[in-house]
């Protein structure tokens, strides 16, 4: 049997997330034409397309459309039952004000511990657990990329044989470090935002930096004297491990080239004395992200994200969910469901810091929805939001992080992590935070990767899991298909989650997929 050849035709089908809902998406592959007739007995007035609205009343002009049982938006003209509701018939709803909101009003019994669950890491120094075993070399500049991009080439095909558990080498090159406003108030971003991603577990405490020399970004300032554990080898003066290419006893390309590679050595051999070793569940630090999203986000990968960051919360361990412009719109639920006032206001201080970051640049949320979202069916960015939250699961919410921001060893369960909702800048600033283990959903198709941490990509649609067969990890699509539940997906995922960091390559890893870091940089540039 063929696992990715198409399905045969179905009968017409669509998807209600609500009671309350006045529309529905149209399910299946390719959409439904005009005339068909559907199974509560509407007739389609036009071609729907696959993951797009229809109308199941009559809409009068100014009626709120509801989907997820919430306005997502208020006809522009009268839309007769049956009609396609797109984002040019609706005026999408105003912000809600960030005042008045329900402030740690929800109170849900947590869920009985889960226990007994495990996946093989590496314990590091500092108590952190890694799901990888990685040399990272930290760059405080982008003028020295690409020597360091050579030398990291270097060490993966004359040392990484001589080190065989040792997984691989990346390069933290950024686009930071000088021509920048350094003294900035909003510099501190991107500036703890490197120091971090240096210090992510999957690194094990080893850092190794390179440095041109005048830039403003120097070492001594990115990792200053006692933040980050020590190892010998390293600067007696108590800094890190430093090539610096503008060095006197630097004579030519290949010197520089040299020094880096024998630099890596001695950290290459303490990475490759470490052995995984049986660590419980507790230890997972989980990024949460969608990309490429589609109306069926939130119908099938969303809800089983979800579903799977409650199981892992219950096992004690961490989850991250981020994107400020793709939750704005659910503000409400965040606060509501904030473990403290204290932390409903920290929700309401970075949303509304990120409403004044967008304001200067004159947009607004609005800004964030792309032609591929409109496409998949997402009709606005209030739409969009209600199913992005929901891969956030239903526990509280216990934690805030600020961009850039490292969780420390007492911020576990659910933690909303703010970031700007950009695939790239948010999965950089998840790793900064302390990430271990990324899940990404997708509709429309993304071969998105990390090299710094496994990727588990999640499909949302069948016809996108057969077509990009060898880059979706999960096919979340089963769930619109009838074939499996969010409850059963939700859990497949989590006994993946445990495989993929003990180990287990995800497609990502296989083809050596992923995309650069991005720095969130609100400072000026001179």
């Amino acid at each position: 049997m063929n696992d990715n050849a198409a399905p045969a035709p179905r009968a017409p089908l669509t998807l209600r997330m609500h009671p309350d809902d006045n529309v529905a998406i149209v399910a299946n592959d390719g959409g439904l034409p005009a005339g068909t007739a559907l199974a509560c007995g509407l007739v389609l007035r036009e071609t729907v397309p696959q993951g797009h609205k229809v109308a199941l009343r009559d809409l009068a002009e100014g009626e709120a459309v509801l989907r997820y049982g919430v306005p997502i938006g208020y006809a522009l003209q009268p839309l007769p039952a049956g009609s396609w509701v797109n984002e040019r018939r609706l005026q999408m709803p105003a912000a809600r004000e960030l005042e008045g909101l329900p402030m740690a009003t929800v109170r849900r019994e947590p869920a009985p511990p889960l226990e007994g669950f495990t996946f093989e890491g590496y314990r590091n120094p500092d108590g952190s657990v890694g799901t990888r075993n990685l040399l990272a070399i930290t760059t405080t500049v982008q003028c020295v990329a690409g020597v360091v991009d050579h030398a990291a080439r270097r060490i993966r095909e004359e040392l990484l044989p001589h080190y065989p558990n040792v997984d691989g080498v990346v390069a933290l090159e950024h686009g930071y470090g000088c021509g920048v406003a350094i003294d900035a108030p909003d510099a501190i971003i991107p500036i703890r935002t490197v120091r971090n991603l240096a210090l992510n577990p999957n690194f094990g405490g080893e850092v190794l930096v390179v440095s041109l020399g005048c830039e403003k970004l120097q070492p001594a300032r990115l990792l200053p004297p006692g933040s980050f554990p020590i190892h010998d080898g390293r600067d007696p003066q108590g800094g890190p491990d430093t090539v610096c290419l503008q060095d006197e006893a630097h004579v030519g390309f290949m010197s520089m080239i040299e020094d880096i590679v024998e630099r890596a050595k001695p950290h290459l051999a303490r990475l490759n004395a470490r052995r995984r070793e049986t660590i419980p569940a507790s230890e997972l630090v989980v990024g949460v992200q969608c990309g490429g999203s589609d109306a069926f986000s939130g119908v099938t990968a969303n809800p089983a994200v979800g579903f799977a960051a409650d199981l892992l919360v219950s096992a004690g361990a961490t989850v991250m969910f981020s994107e400020n412009t793709e939750v704005r719109d659910a503000v409400e639920q965040l606060t509501s469901r904030a473990a403290t006032p204290e932390v409903a206001e920290a929700i309401v201080r970075e949303l509304g810091w990120y409403d004044r970051y967008l304001d200067r640049g004159r947009v607004d949320r609005s800004a964030n929805t792309t032609p591929g979202n409109k496409a998949g069916g997402l009709s606005n960015i209030a739409e969009k939001a209600m199913g992005s939250i929901i891969k956030s699961g239903s526990s509280a919410i216990s934690h805030v992080l600020s961009p850039g921001e490292k969780l420390r060893a007492d911020q576990r369960g659910l933690v909303f992590a703010a970031t700007p909702a950009s695939d790239f800048i948010c999965g950089t600033l998840q790793l900064a935070a302390g990430m271990n283990l990324h899940v990404f959903t997708t509709g429309r198709g993304t071969p998105y990767g990390l090299a710094q941490c496994p990727v588990i990509k999640v499909a949302t649609r069948s016809d996108l899991a057969r077509r990009w067969h060898d880059l979706m990890d999960v096919n979340a699509g089963r769930i619109a298909d009838g074939e499996q539940t969010i409850e059963e997906a939700g859990w497949a995922m989590f006994r993946l989650m445990l495989d993929v960091a003990s180990g287990r390559k995800t497609w990502a890893e296989h083809w050596k997929l992923h995309n650069a870091l991005v720095l969130f940089n609100p400072a000026p540039v001179t």
